[in-house]
């Protein structure tokens, strides 16, 4: 009955294990959640009165497949300031969230049989969508110490060949945590040209930076905007998931590409919650500041207690929020340590092997929850892991 399509694309990993920890929260059984990469933050109380107002002045009707205009055109504005990209406001799509952004582009460019690289350790979605639209996902390791990771670009040369099409750069890294600098991303955009490949450039972490680490558009070097499809959106900085409300950036003829398949499947986004996003963009960015320095305090938090318990040996992530954590000490695999954790502590974390085959041997921890929270679920996870270390040991 179903569609073969369907075949390859599985059930989110990170959701199955959302599913357990819902089922547990419905018992009442004690559950510490460092799951999903969502704030959680209200949205700023500006942004939901900007839309309110919009509401109660009409705007509940259909606006264009674009996007509003006024959106585009200081989104447009804020890529030349910020991120030194020359973009026009013809070059502007609004999506529903970054998700369908990421997979309006594979659609709109993926031929049948086309391969994309896909660094890896990552979120899956990017090999979700390439395959729905019928291409070859590729992984290409990225290289990880101690939670730490690059990529080495030179590695990249040994899974191009002539289908390849796309090569999806995450920036900063959702597990990872990592950031491309200036020459990683320079040597990255000459491979680029050299085998005519399009970059899916996923910026939705660029303002939860950390340590004076600088976010860069690869978009912005030179010969990379004809080439490069720059995704974005308002769900990460601005604490903004629920609104659906994603940025994609291209030049003018991928984004006609693009609306035609979005006219098709989301026709177009409402004009209250596109008016939020507005007020986002002009007066918000103090509560981001304030939101990223709470991230930053938790984020030390975390990794102070972990290190402290020599289990661990982390590197701070320098953006996202999120820490990779190594686990290959612990005689377990990333499944049966995660699903372990939660059953005799409460502990909700994801297994590293949901990002992909090279995120085997880590797990996953979301700062974004409270202090409290965080520092409990750590001294839990460090007790828990003393003890497999302990049994481990034993068994040698």
């Amino acid at each position: 009955m179903l569609a073969n399509r369907l075949e390859n694309i599985g059930f989110s990993e990170i959701r199955k294990v959302y599913e357990e920890v819902t089922k547990r929260q419905k018992l009442g059984l004690d559950t510490l959640n460092l799951l999903l990469g969502e704030p959680d933050f209200d949205t700023p109380k500006k942004i939901t009165e900007a839309a309110i107002h919009s509401l109660n002045d009409g705007d509940t009707h259909y606006t264009s497949n674009f996007g509003l205009s006024e959106l585009r055109s200081i989104l447009a504005e804020k890529l030349v300031k910020e991120n030194k990209i020359d973009a026009s406001v013809n070059e502007i799509l609004i999506t529903a969230g970054a998700s369908e952004a990421i997979f309006l582009a594979m659609m709109a460019l993926i031929n049948e049989g086309d391969e994309v690289l896909i660094p890896c350790p990552t979120w899956m979605n990017y090999a979700s969508s390439c395959r729905i639209a019928g291409g070859i996902p590729v992984f290409v390791p990225l290289v990880g110490d101690k939670s730490e990771f690059s990529l080495d670009v030179n590695s990249l040369e040994q899974y191009v060949t002539p289908r390849t099409k796309i090569l999806v750069i995450v920036n900063p890294g959702n597990p990872t945590g990592m950031i491309f600098n200036k020459e990683e991303l320079e040597a990255i955009s000459k491979f680029a040209i050299k085998n005519d490949l399009i970059v899916l450039a996923d910026e939705i972490y660029e303002k939860i930076i950390f340590d004076g680490a600088e976010h860069i558009s690869i978009a912005a070097f030179p010969g990379m905007k004809e080439r490069t499809v720059t995704v974005n959106g308002f769900s990460k900085a601005y604490a903004m998931t629920g609104w659906r409300l994603g940025v994609v950036h291209a030049t003018e003829t991928i984004i006609n590409g693009l609306v035609r398949i979005h006219q098709n499947n989301i026709s177009s986004l409402s004009g209250f919650s596109q008016k939020g996003a507005l007020t986002a963009l002009k007066n918000a960015e103090g509560d981001v500041h304030e939101m990223k320095a709470q991230f930053n305090r938790r984020r030390d938090l975390v990794i102070d207690i972990l290190n402290q318990s020599h289990c661990f040996d982390i590197h701070p992530p320098k953006g996202a929020i999120y820490l990779f954590l190594d686990i290959k000490n612990m005689g377990k695999n990333s499944k049966e340590f995660a699903s372990q954790l939660l059953k005799e502590t409460g502990v909700a974390v994801v297994p590293g092997d949901a990002f992909g085959k090279f995120g085997e041997g880590y797990v996953r921890l979301s700062f974004a929850a409270s202090e409290a929270v965080l520092q409990e679920a750590c001294h839990r996870i460090v007790a828990f892991a003393k003890q497999l270390m302990k049994e481990e040991k034993a068994v040698q």
